[in-house]
C-alpha cells in the first residue's frame, strides 16, 4: 500500500487526488492523534484557489473530534511553524504545495515545537484514516469551534523585523511568486529601511509560481540589473525557500547561503562544531570550498525534515538544501525564505563586500538535474535496463563526479542529477540516463 504522507506532507492535484473528502478524514484522524477534545490547532494556507476548500474540510474534520481550530489565512509555511509554538497550540497545519503549480495542493503538519511530524506519528494518523468509525464523535458542547486568527501573522512579521539588519541605502528586489510572502516580505524589508521593489505580489488563486518565484528567477535577475539594486530575492509559493540575485544579476542558491554563513562564522571563531548539514544534492564544489576552511559537510537524504534531524543530532548551526531551503537553527525550525534573505544581507554587511564578490570565492561544479515522468520510478533500482545504464554512468564518472537518482517525494517524477567537473560530461551523462529512464521505466 502506498504511504499517504510523502517527504513534505500529503500532496496531490486539488479536488482530484487531494479531495475535500480526504481532507475531512485527515482532519478527523490527525485531530484525534494530536490532542483531541479541548486542544487548539492553527491552520494557515498559501494563495491557491483550492486552499479555502481544503481548509473548510480539514477544519470540519478537526472540529468533529473536539479540536478548536483557528484560521490564520495567508501565511508563509515558516510563519505557521513559528506561530504553532505560541499560545498553547498543540499543532499547526499548512495547506500548500510549496513551489508546485497552482492545480496542486498539499497538507503538512507541525507539532507544538514547530517541527514536522515524525514518521511514526504520520503512520498513526494514516491508521486512523482507515478506521474512522473508531474515532470519537462528541456532540453539543464537545464539538470544536472555528475562529479567526488572521491577526496572529503580525507576530511573525514582528519576529522577522527583530532579526533584520538596518538596510538604509539599499535597494532590494523581492519576487513574492504570487504566493504567501506577498503581505509579509515587503513591509519587513521596508521597515528595516530598504527601498523595496516588489514583483509578483498580486495573487489571484491561479498564478502562484506561474513563471515567477524561486523556480523561475529570470524576471528577478533582470529587475535587479535594470533597477540597479543591491540584491534580489525570489521566494517560492509558501515562502520556505529563496534564491538570490546579486547586483550583477548572478544567481545564487542554498549552497551559496550555507557556504557564506559557515565560512563567515568559522573565520570569527563562532562555528562550533565546524560543520554544516546539506543533502545528497549539495554541490561537490561547495563541499570542497568548505573543506579548505576546515569545515565538514554532513549529507542527508533530500527533505528539510532530514536536514533538521541531522542538525539536532550533530548540534549544527546551519543546514539546508540547494533549492534555497535553509535553516538557521538559532532562530527557526524550518526553512524560512524571508529570514534567509535577511541573514544574507547581515553577512553581506559584515563582510563589507557585494554578493557577487562573496559568490566568486565559492567553488561550484557543473550540475545537471532532469525530471522524468516514470511510472516505475520508485522501483528504478530493480529495473535491469535502467540499473545497467546507471551503473555504467557511475563507473564512467568515477571520482570526477557524482550521480544521484531518486523518486520525487512531491511530484510524480524521477529526478536524475549528474555532477561533474566538466559541464559537457554532466550534460551527456544526464541525457543518457533520461533516455534509459524513458525506455525502461515507462
Amino acid at each position: 500500500m502506498t504511504r499517504l504522507f510523502g517527504t513534505d506532507g500529503v500532496r496531490g492535484v486539488a479536488n482530484k487526488d487531494l479531495t475535500p473528502e480526504l481532507a475531512l478524514r485527515l482532519g478527523r484522524a490527525a485531530g484525534h492523534v494530536l490532542g483531541g477534545p479541548g486542544h487548539s490547532v492553527l491552520i494557515g494556507r498559501d494563495t491557491r484557489r483550492s486552499g479555502r476548500m481544503l481548509e473548510g474540510a480539514l477544519a470540519a474534520g478537526l472540529c468533529s473530534v473536539g479540536m478548536e481550530v483557528r484560521l490564520v489565512g495567508h501565511v508563509p509555511t515558516p510563519g505557521l511553524a513559528f506561530l504553532a509554538k505560541t499560545n498553547g497550540y498543540v499543532a499547526g497545519v499548512v495547506i500548500s504545495a510549496s513551489h508546485n503549480p497552482a492545480p496542486d495542493n498539499g497538507i503538512k503538519f507541525f507539532d507544538h515545537r514547530g517541527l514536522k511530524l515524525p514518521d511514526r506519528v504520520e503512520d498513526e494518523i494514516e491508521k486512523g484514516m482507515g478506521d474512522q468509525e473508531a474515532l470519537p464523535r462528541p456532540t453539543e458542547g464537545g464539538i470544536g469551534l472555528v475562529g479567526d486568527a488572521r491577526g496572529l501573522v503580525k507576530a511573525y512579521e514582528d519576529f522577522l523585523v527583530s532579526k533584520a539588519p538596518r538596510l538604509e541605502g539599499l535597494r532590494i528586489v523581492l519576487d513574492c511568486a504570487n504566493g504567501s510572502t506577498y503581505r509579509v516580505a515587503p513591509p519587513v524589508f521596508a521597515h528595516a529601511g530598504a527601498e523595496v521593489v516588489t514583483l509578483f505580489d498580486t495573487p489571484d488563486g491561479l498564478n502562484i509560481n506561474d513563471h515567477c518565484g524561486s523556480t523561475y528567477p529570470a524576471a528577478l535577475q533582470r529587475a535587479v540589473v535594470e533597477r540597479k539594486a543591491d540584491a534580489g530575492f525570489a521566494f517560492d509559493g509558501d515562502g520556505d525557500r529563496v534564491v538570490i540575485a546579486d547586483e550583477n544579476g548572478g544567481l545564487h542558491d542554498g549552497d551559496f547561503v550555507l557556504a557564506l554563513a559557515a565560512r563567515h562564522f568559522a573565520r570569527h571563531g563562532r562555528l562550533s562544531p565546524k560543520l554544516v548539514v546539506g543533502t545528497v544534492m549539495t554541490n561537490g564544489g561547495m563541499e570542497a570550498t568548505l573543506a579548505r576552511d576546515g569545515i565538514r559537510l554532513e549529507r542527508t537524504q533530500v527533505g528539510d525534515r532530514y536536514v533538521w534531524e541531522a542538525m539536532e543530532r550533530l548540534d549544527a548551526q546551519f543546514g539546508g538544501e540547494s533549492s534555497g531551503h535553509v535553516i538557521f537553527r538559532e532562530y527557526a525550525t524550518t526553512g524560512d525564505g524571508i529570514l534567509t534573505a535577511l541573514e544574507v544581507l547581515h553577512l553581506m554587511a559584515a563582510e563589507g563586500r557585494p554578493l557577487s564578490a562573496l559568490g566568486a570565492e565559492i567553488e561550484f561544479w557543473p550540475q545537471v538535474t532532469e525530471n522524468v515522468r516514470a511510472a516505475r520510478r520508485r522501483e528504478w533500482e530493480e529495473v535491469r535496463g535502467f540499473k545497467d545504464a546507471y551503473d555504467r554512468a557511475r563507473a564512467n564518472l568515477g571520482s570526477t563526479g557524482r550521480l544521484v537518482v531518486r523518486p520525487s517525494g512531491t511530484e510524480p517524477v524521477l529526478r536524475i542529477t549528474v555532477e561533474a567537473r566538466s559541464e559537457t560530461i554532466a550534460s551527456s551523462t544526464a541525457s543518457a540516463l533520461v533516455a534509459a529512464a524513458k525506455e525502461h521505466l515507462g
